[in-house]
């Protein structure tokens, strides 16, 4: 099953997405695709429901992020030994976390916006999945029974104020944009291996990722179980698996984002997103 919001920003509407790509409103059903509809009672709910009956959505509107009211996303860093070595870090022993704002959750296909005083804006294709059932130290055996499915991201970094303005690199991952989601949510029943699933990202047409899950350090059993002993993972709550080789700042030379891009992401079977890239004051 594939549910999707639509609408103006901060004001999305729930959907389904039928069968033939059409999206159905769920608004008679639920107030929004939030924790409390990811909740399995409530997925079963909505898959039950014909989507014949329920109200097509006229024209072409705007794709927002396919869950609202999200509580925090938590992020992996160096996931994918190749990405560690393009960047000169070691391959982590364990999982490296860090958090993005949940101000820099975008739709789709909403523009990238360069920050001020930004001057290193890079890309980084990643697998996410959003949680269905509260996990707290949660065995890997079990862990995906927390999930409630899974999406296409778009980790948007700026590397400069990651890697040269003190802390932790939450600082480049959290400007307004930054965090682009969908276009919609696909059910953990209709994903039978998230572990096998390709990925992809283009800029003005140009392959710049092309990976699988496969290659990931640490798969979505292992990370659920291990996140879930440092903090609670809530319904709702995001997380982003890391990102392969082949972003700007591992070529060489460096190549960033300028305004006028336009970046194409996709995980496989989770739907495509593309983004024009602006400056902020534009």
């Amino acid at each position: 099953m594939r549910l999707a919001r639509y609408g103006e920003a901060g004001h999305e509407r729930p959907a389904l997405v039928d069968g033939e790509g059409w999206l159905r409103d769920l608004s008679a059903h639920l107030d929004d695709i939030d924790g409390a509809a990811l909740a399995p009672e409530s997925l079963a709910r909505i898959a039950a429901l014909d989507p014949a009956v329920l109200p097509a959505v006229p024209g072409n509107p705007r794709l927002g992020p396919p869950v609202g009211g999200i509580g925090k996303i938590v992020a992996v860093g160096l996931n994918y030994a190749d990405h560690a070595r393009e960047g000169g870090h070691p391959i982590p022993d364990e999982p490296v976390l860090f958090l993005k704002a949940t101000t820099a959750i975008a739709g789709p296909d909403d523009p990238i916006l360069i920050p001020l005083g930004a001057s290193k804006v890079d890309w980084e294709v990643e697998l996410a999945f959003v949680i269905g059932t509260a996990a707290r130290h949660t065995g890997e055996a079990t862990a995906l029974a927390h999930v409630a499915g899974y999406c296409t991201f778009t980790d948007v970094s700026e590397r400069d104020f990651q890697s040269h303005h003190g802390g932790q690199w939450t600082k480049g991952k959290s400007a307004d944009s930054f965090a682009p989601i969908g276009p919609w949510l696909v059910t953990r029943d209709a994903v039978p291996d998230p572990g096998r699933l390709a990925l992809r990202l283009e800029v003005n047409g140009e392959h710049m990722q092309a990976s699988n899950t496969e290659q990931m350090i640490f798969g979505v059993p292992f990370l659920v179980s291990y996140i879930s002993r440092f903090m609670t993972l809530a319904p709702g709550d995001v997380v982003i698996t890391g990102t392969p080789p082949g972003v700007g700042a591992g070529r060489r030379p460096p190549r960033f984002l300028a305004p006028g891009d336009v970046v194409t992401v996709a995980v496989e079977g989770l739907g495509e997103q593309r983004h024009e890239v602006r400056d902020i004051a534009r």
